[in-house]
């Protein structure tokens, strides 16, 4: 079957903008790079060649650059020897606009990563490559090329993208957020969340589902995912200790969302007291820091900021992990032994975290470079999330609540004029209420809130 992805459009769009740079696409293993650049390549261009660094087709290349870089003292160089090599390589290669080159896993070769600035300056053709996590960022020899890459992130799927896979994105997309639709409509919705918040959006756990309607079998799908990242993140570890934290970091993280209010003053060692408490002497703070950074390179967890007293100029960075995906997060939290219904909150709190993350990395709504959450000191209170807008240059509050409960750290903040709106998101509303500065939304449909 096929998943149809909102990335898509946007490389149509960068294609008609045609800025000239390379095109790097980031995200996690699995998430379906591959499959839809190769879909994009062939659907928009007369030509494509496309390029595996971690495969046969990468070697090959490897070899054709090589011939075309072979150089005696006294003979002539041989011009555009990178043009050559992809004409050595597949001879109906063109330097048109009418080709795209992929390179793939780029990661796996610094010679041909760093021919990045001569692919954007000196190449007509359409260039695209990926990399899940890039070596470069512990290998000196890969060179940073500034200013010749544009940047996308491809990501699991969206929850309306999860939708799609099950007809029922229109619904989404066109249901009114304050309860003008039909009751059944917003019970159907949200009964297809409470799957995805169990499964996430990995295309091959939502294939899995769609065709079986098995959860565990999803379960099963998400461990292997997990695994595949572990094995192929060997080969970037020297110490074989090292490749022991992921399993028992992903557990801390876990751990620590269930733990932790108003943010960790250092992450990193809080992580290591709860990992580590048995073997803290073989175990370093830069072990640790190089597995987190490695994580978060990887696009599997991302981090939240501290907003104290919800005052955009008094940011505190680093201050609360989440998962990038609501899969890994079930699968995690359900490991700590917490009842569900602690974790259902700490699934809809994730899933609003990966809503504003997307609106930062995106269009640019709102300020900062990651989601913030907001303290209020005086009445040490938390608030789920703060966000100031970049369109209306207002604070909005996010209260998110799985069940119905009350915001009261919200309406304070909201009171004493630190917020100039309050967004309520509810995983038991059906269809929500607009009050005065006080928007009650249905949890299901919180990235369908806007903010101006």
């Amino acid at each position: 079957m096929e998943l149809r992805r909102s990335i898509y459009t946007k490389l149509l769009e960068w294609k008609k903008q045609d800025t000239g740079n390379v095109l790097e696409i980031k995200g996690a293993r699995q998430v379906g790079k591959t499959y839809i650049l190769k879909k994009f390549g062939k659907e928009n261009f007369k030509r494509m060649v496309y390029i595996s660094m971690a495969e046969k087709s990468g070697e090959n290349f490897l070899k054709c650059l090589a011939v075309t870089n072979e150089w005696e003292p006294g003979q002539p160089r041989i011009e555009e020897p990178l043009k050559k090599a992809l004409e050595l390589f597949d001879p109906s290669f063109v330097d048109d606009k009418d080709t795209v080159i992929i390179i793939d896993e780029i990661q796996e070769s610094a010679e041909v990563y760093n021919q990045i600035r001569t692919l954007a300056r000196e190449f007509q053709s359409y260039v695209i490559v990926t990399g899940s996590y890039l070596g470069r960022l512990i290998n000196p020899a890969f060179f940073l090329p500034a200013g010749d890459l544009d940047h996308m992130i491809m990501e699991t799927l969206t929850f309306d993208e999860f939708l799609d896979v099950f007809d029922e994105r229109e619904l989404y997309e066109n249901i009114d957020l304050y309860g003008k639709g039909q009751k059944e409509d917003y019970e159907k919705l949200m009964d297809y969340y409470e799957i995805y918040q169990k499964i996430g959006g990995y295309p091959a756990v939502v294939t899995c589902y769609a065709k079986q309607k098995d959860l565990d079998k999803c379960y099963e799908k998400i461990g292997n995912l997990i695994d595949i990242f572990a094995n192929e993140s060997k080969r970037y570890f020297e110490d074989v200790i090292d490749m022991n934290i992921f399993q028992k970091l992903f557990n801390a993280i876990a751990l620590l969302m269930l733990r932790e209010k108003q943010g960790i003053r250092d992450l990193v060692t809080e992580l290591s007291k709860i990992a580590y408490q048995e073997e803290s002497g073989r175990i370093t703070k830069k072990m640790i820091n190089h597995a987190i950074g490695w994580l978060q390179e990887s696009h599997i967890i991302g981090y939240a900021s501290k907003a104290i007293d919800c005052d955009y100029k008094e940011i505190k960075e680093n201050s609360r992990y989440y998962f990038l995906d609501m899969g890994l997060a079930h699968y995690f939290l359900s490991r700590t032994g917490a009842p569900f219904d602690t974790i259902k909150g700490l699934l809809a709190e994730n899933f609003v975290y990966l809503v504003l993350k997307r609106r930062i990395e995106g269009a640019g709504e709102i300020a900062g470079i990651t989601p913030w959450f907001g303290t209020y000191e005086k009445i040490n209170g938390e608030l789920d999330f703060y966000v100031r807008s970049l369109l209306d240059y207002k604070n909005y509050g996010i209260e998110v609540k799985s069940t119905n409960k009350e915001a009261k750290t919200g309406r304070k903040l909201l009171e004493d004029k630190k917020l100039d709106y309050l967004y309520i998101l509810k995983g038991e509303t059906l269809g929500g209420i607009a009050e005065d500065k006080i928007f009650t939304v249905p949890l299901c449909l919180g990235d369908r809130i806007r903010f101006k």
